[in-house]
């Protein structure tokens, strides 16, 4: 008997989710943004700093810690000597666990201090509206993990209020030129019911955006993801692969036959992935969205 299809739980979530970085640029796209564009962006941020000697970030996350540090290090490069007060929403304690270890292997990180909220970016929200305390913060980047939250609009219109004056709140979240949008569009048909997430790409972060009437920058980077082994019968890192495309445990063993064959024809066409020396590469391109305070 087939065993029934069911939604990854966090620890599944988390290797199914390594297995994509593995085989993605997904660090490296983000890497090019923080050398190409970031310490343009958090240059700005020094007129929030003419009156303290202290500058807060806050991270939300769906992330793994590495990206987070390397802005880090980018805000201390522009701006030398300023302590940073760093607090963490994240609720994966795998990912918060990673983080911690990542801190305390890091030799220079003595100016920044780290909080860790073990919270969703909703549980968060409602804590600070019930202890009544709005901390401001000068940048807070929200990698990836919109797709999760209940509201979109919601969290986005919090978050946003708590950015100091000059403050700049980055989104990082899937292109509508990757390869996604184009399933999610045309294809949504193909994925099971079992991944609650929101398919959502920039443009609708955007219309967001300005629908709250607040100035943002959208800034694109490739991005490709070898997806090759998801169609080679019984390999176990494309059955994780296609896991973390669907969402699902063992897509590849419990969806039925039909289902698979769909969505296996779906990220061949040339909307979703490209063939390079007879490897399918997925498109994963990003979008950078700059928000001002």
């Amino acid at each position: 008997m087939i065993p029934s299809m069911r939604s990854l739980t966090a620890e599944e979530y988390v290797e199914a989710f390594k297995s994509f970085l593995d085989h993605s640029t997904e660090h490296q796209c983000m890497d090019e943004f923080n050398k190409e564009q970031l310490p343009n962006i958090v240059a700005g941020l020094c007129l929030s700093m003419s009156h303290k000697a202290e500058r807060a970030s806050l991270l939300l996350g769906d992330f793994l810690a590495g990206a987070d540090l390397k802005m880090i290090r980018i805000l201390q490069a522009v701006h030398p000597g300023v302590f940073i007060d760093n607090e963490i929403v994240e609720p994966n304690p795998q990912h918060v666990a990673a983080y911690k270890e990542l801190v305390n292997q890091a030799p220079d990180l003595q100016n920044v201090s780290f909080i860790w909220h073990q919270l969703t970016s909703l549980e968060y929200e409602q804590q600070v509206k019930e202890k009544g305390i709005h901390k401001k913060f000068d940048f807070i980047h929200m990698i990836q993990m919109l797709y999760r939250v209940e509201d979109i609009p919601n969290t986005i219109k919090f978050f946003h209020s708590c950015l100091d004056h000059h403050g700049k709140l980055l989104i990082i979240i899937l292109s509508d030129s990757s390869g996604w949008a184009s399933l999610w569009k045309k294809h949504r048909d193909c994925l099971p019911a079992t991944d609650s997430g929101h398919y959502i790409t920039s443009s609708g972060i955007t219309e967001v955006l300005q629908r709250l009437g607040v100035e943002h920058r959208v800034y694109e980077f490739p991005s490709g993801w070898d997806i090759t082994e998801c169609f080679v019968e019984g390999d176990a890192v494309g059955g994780r692969m296609m896991d973390f495309l669907t969402g699902t445990k063992n897509f590849l063993g419990t969806a039925p036959p039909a289902l698979r064959r769909r969505l296996q024809e779906a990220l061949c066409q040339p909307e979703c992935s490209s063939t390079r020396d007879g490897r399918v590469i997925f498109s994963n391109n990003l979008s950078m969205i700059v928000v001002e305070s």
